[in-house]
């Protein structure tokens, strides 16, 4: 695509810029590493990338994480096609992984060809059903977004601490969680599935959300970019005027953004509870929330893009492992600084090295020929 006088092609400032981005923040992480940590930073970055895709293992460790952060990333990016910037991923993926321990724990007298669908249902209604309310507030009330979403993550982190300790924990013992669901109800793991195939793949907590996280990414571009419902939602995140002028709800798609949103935090429940812990427990969302709206920034809000920097944040937790155990210089936090670093680049200095990559493109630009004289 051609660029216009003064400026950039597009695949500049949604493909080659975050890419800058990102180099800057691990330039500033390397040195950090080597001048106040005194490690060398290039065999970091080496025991890192091997710890996140240097084995079988590993990679499944990481497309584990991917899982948690692909749902919670397209969470955020549809609220802010709104032009909504939904905090609340935390909370509602709470409530979805606590639709999906009730069926779990309830219908367990189903096969589990019928135990799957109804705790995605479930999953996404109880993650919808806790956005909803911000939205409503928002549409009708006036509330901020921000402000009612933050607020509904400690009451949903308070909702499950009262419902483990006192109505859904298994009797006779202290630990708040509930029992073990019946083993028919697990979702299957990714090494499992495969060796239906014939493919060997090594043991790791990847399960089949995986592939639903995949299914959701192309849900969410369908939705945003080629229905009439992603259409109204766009014109009200971009001109609100021009929305009600164009005769388009701004409140009935503010409402439908933090529904679907909320449906898509919720389907992280899928992956912690019904793939992993099979049992509800505390604490299971672990700040996956917040960083999905890391993943979000830097993916531009597309679902490609979620992809890739759902990866990318996916390799910092598996490798940040491996680091902390191969380098004990460097603890676990380095990696939150990492994200952290990530954060401030493509968010906040977002276009910070955007007027330089203009100027080389404006020298590249050749120069006009005067018109010749009649």
């Amino acid at each position: 695509m051609a660029a216009t006088p003064g400026s950039a092609p597009r695949w500049v400032t949604i493909g080659l810029l975050p890419l800058i981005n990102l180099l800057a923040a691990f330039v500033v992480a390397g040195a950090y590493v080597a001048f106040v940590i005194g490690e060398n930073p290039f065999e970091a970055a080496a025991i890192l990338i091997r710890g996140a895709f240097g084995s079988q293992e590993g990679i499944g460790y990481t497309l584990f994480y991917t899982t948690n952060f692909i749902f919670t990333g397209l969470a955020v990016a549809v609220a802010f096609h709104c032009f909504l910037f939904n905090i609340g991923g935390e909370g509602q993926a709470y409530l979805g992984g606590l639709g999906v321990g009730l069926v779990c724990l309830y219908l367990d007298f189903l096969p589990f060809l019928l135990v799957l669908p109804l705790a995605i249902i479930a999953a996404g209604l109880f993650g919808a059903g806790w956005a909803f309310i911000p939205g409503y507030l928002q549409a009708k009330r006036g509330s901020h977004i921000v402000i009612t979403t933050i607020m509904f993550n400690f009451i949903a982190a308070t909702l499950m601490v009262y419902l483990l300790v006192n109505v859904l924990i298994k009797p006779g013992q202290m630990s708040p969680e509930t029992r073990e669901f019946a083993e028919h109800t697990f979702l299957p793991q990714m090494h499992e599935a495969l060796g239906w195939f014939g493919i060997e793949f090594a043991r790791s907590p990847l399960n089949l959300s995986f592939v639903w996280a995949l299914i959701c990414c192309v849900f969410v571009w369908v939705f945003i970019w080629h229905t009439r419902w992603g259409y109204e939602l766009r014109t009200v995140g971009a001109n609100r005027t021009a929305a009600v002028y164009a005769g388009i709800s701004p409140s009935k798609n503010i409402i439908l953004a933090m529904f679907v949103s909320g449906v898509l935090a919720g389907m992280m429940g899928l992956n912690e509870i019904m793939g992993v812990n099979h049992r509800i427990i505390l604490n299971f969302t672990a700040g996956y929330g917040f960083v999905g709206i890391a993943v979000a920034l830097m993916g531009r809000n597309h679902p490609v893009g979620i992809l890739l920097a759902a990866l990318l944040f996916g390799a910092l937790y598996q490798g940040g492992f491996d680091l902390a155990f191969d380098m004990p210089a460097i603890s676990r936090e380095m990696v939150v600084f990492i994200q952290g670093l990530v954060i401030l680049f493509a968010g906040a200095l977002e276009f910070m090295f955007l007027p330089y990559i203009k100027a080389i493109f404006a020298r590249r630009e050749p120069a006009a020929q005067p018109a010749e004289a009649d």
